[in-house]
């Protein structure tokens, strides 16, 4: 693996999202001196907090999957996630709804959800579904050492018995068509199938290796932490500087100062100057573009994946057929995605996924209060409407977006807003989002692995990447894996616990899920 060369005793990292400060608490582990640079006024990134009224909203993701992977980054100074975050089991993990009315519940517990899925769709399509999770699980040990957790110096390193094993389970066909192998049910390869999104490619087209975001959402579990997703970076932030990070809030870096082949110093806005051995640019990948003066080449542009509306509201009821995560699908499914990624039309039939984080925390609403949000796949404004377009048309959105779900029986959820906030392309491109993107570069087959933008910056020796635009993509596991690679980039680890040191599972207070009734709530 290649790494970083010369001294590097004194890192700063630019950006407190989840890869910068994961990025951070390696580096710190490995004995670096670390400045942290953030241009908001504290930690989180994409994963932010606002408040509207008595509301705490998270701005950004709302599933977390894989909390070992956060424990990694606190153990390596000697801390623990479950000192700084308490984490609730979601069960279900998703209630998904579909246009006919049925409604099923996805359990991440094996016998719980082929349960379901008999109850759901009949015994031959449990038997399929044993059978395809026995199969996600085969790919996920196939893929994360080899393909998601490292470092990629050249596409040789594909060139490993993995690989055959990758191309034995399927992982090089089509996602659609491989899931279709265990499932016959149209609803239910849906729910197996949908988180290609998240990859920014429609499952008829993504490879049937990205059913490893299926295995990390349906069979690893999923998560909440109490105080909502913004109270991970928070922690993170604090094991941070409990560990000796200097940690600077509203420090907006305008520029790299260079000389002989290295950056020298970070200049922030204000005018300082912070002189360092080694940086870390975690923030958005056309914005570290900026900062370096160049992109790099490549053969064919940068595609990105869709972006999302956002609906985040404070109502004064909620509804009981919504659990944690509500999975809300349209009748149409192939159109959806020919819509989001092709035509750049907006959904004429939308498929949502609404959250209610009050079901398992009542202090981020006023007393008797509910937190809705509601996200909808939209075209990025590279394909789609541009983002000054959507000034005029968000709120024609919004409203036809809200009569949507009063269709699909949130019924009075127009006169029950009492706080709300929309996020359009527009916003997204307004926070430095290339396309108008939150879910960044697209895994294509040539935007993946060792032809995914690299983390080491061709022409300076001491500057390294980190986020969802480099190494290895998309999502809260991901960027996470992301700051620990840029980290080993710098100390010359390999990212990777050994065997012995490895973090135990999260140690989490389960309870099960809210009652539906009025107590109730909820990645790229």
């Amino acid at each position: 693996m290649r790494t970083v060369t010369g001294p590097t005793d004194h890192v700063v990292v630019v950006g407190a999202g989840l890869s910068g400060l994961a990025c951070a608490l390696h580096l710190l582990g490995a004995g670096r001196r670390v400045t942290l640079v953030e241009r908001d006024a504290g930690p989180g990134g994409r994963a932010g907090r606002v408040r509207l009224g008595g509301y705490q909203v998270d701005t950004g993701p709302t599933v977390l999957t894989m909390p070992h992977l956060a424990d990694e980054a606190f153990a390596a100074v000697g801390d623990r996630l479950d000192r700084h975050v308490e984490l609730v089991a979601l069960h279900p993990a998703y209630r998904a709804g579909f246009a006919d009315g049925t409604q099923l519940d996805v359990h991440t517990d094996g016998d719980a959800m082929e349960a379901e899925v008999r109850r759901f769709a009949g015994p031959a399509e449990a038997v399929g579904y044993r059978r395809l999770r026995a199969w996600l699980e085969r790919l996920y040990r196939a893929q994360m050492r080899r393909f998601i957790d490292t470092n990629f110096d050249s596409p040789l390193q594909l060139a490993h018995p993995d690989l055959a094993r990758l191309a034995a389970l399927g992982g090089f066909g089509r996602l659609d068509g491989r899931i279709g192998r265990f499932l016959s049910d149209d609803r239910l390869r849906r729910v197996f199938s949908f988180q290609a999104l998240y990859a920014g490619v429609a499952p008829a087209r993504a490879l049937a290796a990205y059913a490893v975001i299926a295995y990390m959402d349906t069979v690893a579990g999923v998560w909440f932490p109490k105080g909502g997703m913004h109270a991970l970076p928070r922690g993170m932030a604090d094991a941070a500087a409990g560990a000796g990070a200097e940690l600077r809030w509203s420090a907006e870096v305008s520029a790299l100062e260079r000389a002989a082949g290295r950056v020298r110093a970070v200049r922030l806005a204000s005018g300082e100057r912070i002189p360092c051995d080694a940086v870390v640019l975690t923030c958005e990948l056309s914005a570290a573009h900026r900062l370096l003066g160049r992109a790099p080449r490549r053969p064919v542009p940068l595609r990105h994946s869709p972006s999302a509306v956002v609906l985040h509201a404070g109502t004064d009821r909620t509804w009981p057929h919504l659990a944690h995560h509500t999975l809300s699908f349209g009748a149409a499914w192939e159109r959806t995605f020919h819509e989001l990624t092709q035509s750049g039309a907006l959904m004429s039939d939308p498929s949502l996924l609404i959250t209610r984080p009050t079901a398992h925390d009542t202090s981020l609403a006023p007393p008797g209060r509910h937190l809705h949000y509601v996200l909808a796949p939209c075209p990025n404004t590279a394909v789609g409407p541009s983002a000054a377009a959507w000034r005029d048309l968000g709120p024609r959105y919004r409203d036809s977006l809200v009569a949507e779900l009063e269709r699909r029986g949130l019924d009075g959820f127009a006169d029950s807003v009492e706080e709300e906030l929309l996020v359009t392309p527009l916003d997204w491109t307004d926070l430095g989002h290339a396309a108008g993107s939150p879910f960044s570069v697209s895994h294509t087959f040539a935007q993946t692995g060792p032809f995914r933008p690299r983390n080491l910056v061709r022409g300076l020796d001491n500057v390294v990447l980190a986020g969802c635009g480099t190494t290895p993509g998309v999502g809260v596991p991901t960027v996470l894996i992301s700051g620990k690679l840029a980290a080993a980039r710098i100390t010359g680890g390999t990212g990777r616990p050994s065997p012995v040191s490895r973090p135990p599972r999260p140690a989490v207070r389960k309870r099960p899920s809210a009652p539906t009734g009025a107590g109730a709530h909820d990645p790229s």
